[in-house]
């Protein structure tokens, strides 16, 4: 029988600390929630490897899906610097292990997916979990949840090639978005901040992660 529990701590020691997360908040969150149960069955063993996990492959025309390195959500989040107050939207959900962790820092989570398999089944393990700050819902990933905005955090699972202005948007002042994004061969992780009507960038790390559908930058036309 696998020790998840010995897994789990073995993931926050060797990746999560050592990689200078040190918020006592997240450490605990990822120490005390079961990534295991929001991975396929299949793949519950891999659930605490340092590497990004499928938890649906591409296939019938769906993109496959993932769940983000614990190392590289950790990081991204405590980047965002939630406190309880915070309005949250965690964009691109899955199944709900990085809304279970946000739901550790916040008192008020918007977990919004499109896919409504994997939104149904983020929505049931949340409940079994008792988080009831985190709220599932479903709709397009590009448009964000404009009826639970403006937040104070948002944050995005998985590489982008750009972040659409209607996501921006819906950041409150003093707001910040959490976004890998992709130029060229490389990726960053990023921070948007919104203040005195205008948005900043600013690169915080090196990452690398699977692509969150729908992002992509437009086609620039060539004659």
């Amino acid at each position: 029988m696998i020790d998840f529990a010995r897994l789990r701590q073995s993931m926050v020691d060797s990746q999560i600390r050592a990689n200078d997360v040190t918020d006592p908040r997240i450490l605990a969150a990822m120490l005390e929630l079961p990534r295991e149960r929001f991975a396929p069955e299949h793949r519950r063993g891999l659930a605490y490897i340092d590497a990004d996990l499928p938890i649906r492959d591409a296939a019938a025309g769906k993109p496959g899906r993932y769940l983000m390195e614990p190392m590289v959500l950790a990081k991204l989040v405590q980047a965002l610097d939630i406190n309880a107050a915070d309005k949250v939207l965690d964009v691109g959900a899955a199944t709900g292990y990085s809304a279970a962790v946000l739901g550790r820092l916040s008192n008020k989570v918007v977990a919004l997916e499109e896919d409504g398999e994997l939104a149904a089944a983020a929505a049931k393990l949340l409940a079994e979990l008792g988080a009831a700050e985190v709220k599932v819902v479903t709709g397009a990933l590009v448009a964000g949840w404009l009826a639970g905005g403006p937040y104070d955090a948002i944050l995005l699972e998985g590489s982008v090639e750009m972040v659409p202005p209607a996501l921006l948007e819906q950041l409150g002042k003093g707001g910040r978005l959490a976004a890998v994004v992709r130029a060229g061969g490389a990726a960053r992780a990023t921070i948007y901040t919104s203040a005195g009507g205008s948005v900043t960038a600013r690169p915080v790390f090196n990452a690398a992660v699977p692509p969150l559908p729908g992002f992509e930058a437009p086609k620039a036309f060539v004659f």
